[in-house]
């Protein structure tokens, strides 16, 4: 086990205000396998003022140079990339493979993505007799979740730097330690001092106080929708701007011309991957009734395939909330056709891969988020019916169509309240923008859309 000491603070790793710290577990044998400090108020304080110190030289910092900084970031994380896939492996339980293809790969491509858009966004126009400039927000808040501990992080700091604002993170307590790699990689990659700063602490405290700090211009905040809303009301009390990404229950719409075996198949990938800990997975998944009783078929099928394959789930918490909803939809007729309430593993968060049939809209299971590895599959009646189901939802985040047809999955995906959806199996894009309609929250980030959220425009006229 390894104490980690210090929050890195205006360029350097200085040492917490108090003495508290945070036990890092690994979910796999729930072992302990490091302490970081529990940071405070007075930590946030510290960070936010090294901050906002920092702004007016990186606000004025060419972009070629912003970007070029970018670049050099992007190439420690290429050369850190199995410190941080081990180091994630370590803290969330997710199977080394997985780590890295995913933890490690796509906030490279994210930071890279960003060092490119630095150095070729257009942050002045004209319009008619005024040039607009694009200008960095400020001092950018960002509170990150577990269950994408490096990307999440990198999706905020990436558009935050290529813009001109300075950031103060916080990540989730459950996986700061590739947290602290990446302000170690920020810290080689010559991004000047203040310009970014880690503060690990619980929510409640460091995450709260970093919210409401006044000297804070931005929280981007990535998470439960419950907290969002009380970040939003914080934020509201001060007039400041928030990004918010928030939970999901995405629909995976199966029309009847679709290729099923596929569709299935991929949907229930897309479920187990990550041990369901996704907020944008699809854990709805919409049959017409002719096709029913072969689709639940195939996805016991391939869920059981998952049964050695997939990580824990985060913390004991998290498995005790997701065993919970199994036994909850048990208790409200579905019927469990792969997976359970029971743990699958006498040591370790484990949870069963698990799949319902006979769910129906109204059902706990298809109304609220999760987060786990659990399907719940509907049967629709006609296409209206279908869109009904898949709307019918406080979320709007992703989704799926497959249809024989091209054509015939848009027209419906169009009708979809979300804010992304893939057709027939397309693949994730980091450069499309990602985020949600209704209450799956505000703002987007990834791409240019991403890097909007953290600038505003003055105008001036001639």
């Amino acid at each position: 086990m390894k104490a980690h000491d210090g929050m890195y603070i205006g360029g350097a790793w200085r040492p917490a205000a108090g003495q508290d710290v945070i036990e890092v577990v690994n979910p796999v044998d729930e072992q302990v396998i490091g302490t970081v400090p529990a940071g405070t108020a007075e930590d946030v304080d510290t960070a936010v003022r090294a901050a906002r110190a920092a702004l007016p030289g990186w606000a004025t910092t060419p972009p070629a140079e912003r970007a070029a900084r970018l670049t050099a970031l992007r190439d420690v994380l290429v050369a850190r990339a199995d410190e941080i896939a081990e180091t994630v492996t370590a803290e969330l339980g997710s199977p080394l493979k997985f780590s890295q293809a995913v933890h490690a790969a796509v906030p490279i491509a994210v930071a890279g993505s960003y060092a490119e858009l630095a150095a070729t966004y257009a942050f002045e126009e004209k319009t008619g007799n005024s040039v607009v400039y694009q200008e960095p927000i400020g001092v950018v808040a960002a509170i990150t979740p577990w269950n994408y501990p490096l990307h999440q992080i990198v999706a905020k700091v990436a558009p935050a730097l290529a813009a001109g604002c300075t950031i103060v993170v916080k990540p989730a307590e459950d996986t700061p330690l590739v947290a602290r790699l990446f302000a170690e990689a920020v810290h080689e990659a010559g991004i000047p001092a203040g310009v970014f700063n880690l503060v690990t602490g619980l929510g409640p405290v460091a995450g709260q106080a970093l919210a409401e700090h006044p000297g804070v211009d931005l929280v981007s905040f990535t998470g439960s929708t419950a907290v969002g809303r009380h970040i939003a009301a914080v934020a509201a009390g001060q007039v400041k701007k928030v990004a918010l990404e928030l939970g999901g229950k995405s629909a995976n719409v199966i029309l009847p011309t679709a290729d099923l075996a596929k569709a299935v198949n991929v949907g229930v990938a897309n479920v187990m991957s990550n041990s369901g800990q996704t907020c944008s997975a699809w854990t709805r998944m919409l049959v017409h009734r002719d096709q029913y009783d072969e689709a639940v078929e195939l996805a016991a099928t391939a869920a059981a395939k998952y049964g050695e394959r997939i990580g824990p789930v985060v913390n004991a918490r998290q498995q005790a909330r997701v065993r919970g909803y199994i036994e909850k939809g048990v208790e409200e007729g579905a019927r469990l056709v792969a997976g359970g309430p029971e743990a699958p593993r006498e040591k370790g968060y484990f949870v069963s891969p698990t799949v319902f049939a006979d769910v129906t809209p109204d059902m706990t299971i298809a109304r609220e988020e999760i987060f786990g590895p659990v399907l719940s599959i509907l049967r629709y009646d006609d296409e209206e019916d279908a869109l009904r189901i898949a709307n019918g939802t406080v979320y709007g985040l992703a989704g799926a169509v497959w249809a024989g047809d091209e054509t015939e999955a848009v027209a419906f995906a169009r009708r979809m309240e979300t804010g992304q959806v893939d057709i027939n199996g397309g693949r994730f894009n980091p450069l499309a923008p990602f985020g949600g309609y209704k209450q799956s929250g505000v703002g987007r980030e990834l791409g240019v859309h991403g890097l909007a959220e953290y600038l505003q425009t003055k105008s001036l006229q001639f």
